[in-house]
């Protein structure tokens, strides 16, 4: 088995172990809180759903990304060979660029309305958040890694690395295990995810790290858990209807793309953060229309 298999292995491990050993633990314990209702019920199967659309084009996206990523390679004359200290290295730069892409998608509003809203949108944090993905991840986070395999990395290992540390998060979504001195100031953890996930003001664009946390303590992210988290949007979704769990943010970025008009506002309203005040532009008139 290549090592870019094994790899892989390991993803879907970390990916389907911690949820199996988890979820049962979570309900227990929030069973013995308040009473396991329709409402729990409902919530969980919201952040289920976008499971159906992942799996439904899961081809299509392994498709996409196998032929964006060979197309890269094609404009390389180099390669590196896939050792084991060369797939360390590329999981290393994988989990780095990761950083970026979670820290621009939570920056764009482009971003964050049509994928990654979508992931926040629960009230709750267990391990079925861990599915609450939205299908256009598929197609819009595979731009992000195309610099390993320009660097020269090939591309089954760039797509190995990239899924075990996607699968490594599984484990992140849930309130069932506490702090872990130590190991949550070099990795992300229950605890630094938790806070990622919090609508406080102070936990607000903080800890955007895969694997590692040590990126955020780097560029100035981090931030511990200190107060108890609160979930979801800062503008509740208050839905458990699939169409706005997956939809709710992107309707609203079109529904303000069409009340204001000019290109230069629109290009703002597109990249500007998802929190940006929509009066610093021009409204759209009567004429415009």
């Amino acid at each position: 088995m290549s090592i870019a298999s094994r790899l892989e292995t390991l993803s879907w491990m970390l990916a389907i172990v911690p949820f199996f050993l988890l979820l049962p633990l979570e309900l227990w314990q929030r069973s013995r809180r308040t009473p396991l209702d329709k409402g729990l019920l409902y919530e969980q199967l919201a952040s289920a759903s976008p499971l159906v659309l992942t799996l439904f084009t899961a081809a299509a996206a392994a498709a996409f990304v196998s032929a964006l990523f060979v197309w890269a390679q094609a404009r390389i004359a180099w390669r590196l060979e896939t050792t084991w200290p060369s797939a360390a290295a590329c999981l290393l730069l994988v989990d780095f660029l990761y950083y970026w892409e979670h820290r621009l998608n939570h920056r764009v509003r482009a971003l964050w309305a049509v994928s990654h809203s979508v992931h926040h949108s629960s009230p709750l944090f267990d391990q079925v958040t861990g599915l609450r993905v939205s299908f256009v991840d598929g197609f819009l986070s595979p731009w992000f890694y195309l610099p390993a395999v320009l660097i020269g990395f090939e591309p089954k290992l760039v797509i190995a690395c990239f899924l075990l540390m996607v699968g490594y998060q599984q484990w992140l979504h849930t309130e069932s295990i506490g702090k872990l001195p130590g190991f949550d100031l070099v990795f992300n953890s229950p605890a630094n995810h938790r806070v990622h996930h919090a609508t406080q003001a102070q936990y607000l664009d903080k800890n955007y790290g895969g694997i590692l946390i040590v990126w955020d303590r780097l560029f100035g992210t981090y931030e511990p858990e200190v107060e108890s988290p609160q979930y979801g949007l800062t503008k509740p979704l208050a839905s458990t209807n699939p169409l706005k769990v997956h939809g709710a943010e992107a309707w609203s970025l079109l529904r303000d793309l069409y009340a204001h008009s000019g290109v230069r506002t629109k290009l703002r309203l597109l990249l500007s953060p998802p929190d940006a005040s929509p009066p610093r532009v021009v409204a759209r008139t009567a004429s415009d229309s």
